[in-house]
């Protein structure tokens, strides 16, 4: 909130409803909701917030079982346009995003039937396909002593240098549905909310956007606790 011209009544009427709603607002909607008259202020604000919300989930590694894979955003270098087809200024590109998820393996005592559950997650913007990007995220994001499922992707090959074990599997349907099956559900749900909520997401602001989406998604037990939480995030700016 350092050096900004809005009250610290708006501050906290934007942390409220962007953690009252899973959906989440556009600037625009922020705007009208707050009853103001500069689209820029609001803008920055909830910018400022979300890089908040990153900043405080930094703090934290995942561990045990992870489920790895990179999902796909549909992204431009001036702003995020659902036409198809486009060209030139603004034309459609896709961004390749590294998510992460602590995926708990669970089996029924009584049928022996095996299943998943899912803690946290952790969802990274890469610059390129090159292992030593993949490698960054991983001494990070996620404990030296924990177990990492994922695909045979070329961009994985030194993982098991910073894990305790590297599991590989073939990529197929089987894999999606099972395996890997807590991060094609989140970057299934994450596209879906970007494409409802926001009209354009600019590449360079698309880790911004991922920081809010995980941030509520890894906090959403916590009920109206989040807002005090994101409240204390942002000002201490950890």
């Amino acid at each position: 909130m350092q050096n900004s011209n809005l009250s610290f009544l708006i501050w906290y009427k934007a942390m409220f409803l962007m953690s009252a709603t899973k959906k989440g607002f556009s600037a625009k909607e922020m705007q009208r909701q707050l009853g103001l008259k500069r689209y820029e202020p609001v803008w920055a604000m909830v910018h400022k917030l979300r890089k908040a919300m990153g900043k405080r989930d930094a703090r934290y590694t995942l561990e045990d079982m992870i489920e790895m894979d990179e999902g796909y955003f549909t992204v431009s270098s001036t702003g995020l346009e659902q036409e198809k087809g486009m060209r030139g200024r603004g034309a459609v590109g896709k961004q390749n995003v590294d998510v992460m998820a602590e995926s708990i393996p669970l089996e029924d005592v009584e049928t022996g039937e095996k299943s998943s559950s899912c803690r946290y997650f952790k969802a990274k913007v890469l610059e390129d396909h090159k292992a030593e990007g993949i490698n960054e995220t991983i001494k990070a994001s996620i404990d030296e002593s924990s177990i990492v499922f994922s695909d045979k992707s070329t961009s994985y090959v030194d993982i098991a240098k910073f894990v305790e074990l590297h599991i590989l599997e073939k990529s197929n349907k089987e894999t999606t549905q099972n395996t890997l099956k807590w991060v094609h559900i989140f970057i299934s749900n994450a596209k879906r909310n970007f494409l409802g909520n926001y009209h354009r997401i600019k590449r360079k602001n698309l880790q911004l956007y991922l920081n809010e989406f995980v941030y509520k998604l890894n906090r959403r037990y916590f009920g109206d606790r989040i807002l005090d939480r994101l409240v204390i995030a942002n000002i201490t700016g950890l």
